[in-house]
């Protein structure tokens, strides 16, 4: 029996920065999904619960605080825990209070591992 490992999501979409993070996640014990653009994020959260989004806040077609804003008012999604990723330290400011960690780019590769870990749930 194969032990499934917890579920996170990526949404970025600048493709490097994506392959980063999710390798990051991967090191620290998740399975990652990777979403590039807000809408997407949007419908795939409607049918999954992430244990841990790692949300950017400027995306294509639908902004990350909107993201933030769906996730907190899911009723299915009221364990996951938001990280947000940006370089715009004055708009992440505005949701601080929504989210679990603020983390402003460039983002260590080995800090974001390193934090990730911490989230995992526990057994």
């Amino acid at each position: 029996m194969s032990i499934s490992r917890p579920l996170a999501l990526v949404v970025e979409d600048d493709l490097p920065q994506a392959e980063i993070f999710t390798v990051a996640l991967t090191q620290a014990g998740y399975e990652v999904v990777h979403i590039d653009n807000g809408n997407k994020a949007l419908e795939y959260l409607d049918t999954h619960s992430p244990v841990l989004v790692l949300l950017d806040l400027h995306l294509p077609e639908v902004a990350g605080t909107t993201i933030l804003k769906h996730i907190r008012e899911q009723q299915h999604l009221n364990d996951t825990r938001v990280m947000l990723a940006t370089a715009d330290p004055h708009m992440a400011s505005t949701v601080q209070a929504e989210s679990d960690l603020v983390l402003i780019k460039p983002v260590s590769f080995t800090q974001l591992r390193s934090l990730a870990k911490r989230m995992l749930p526990s057994e």
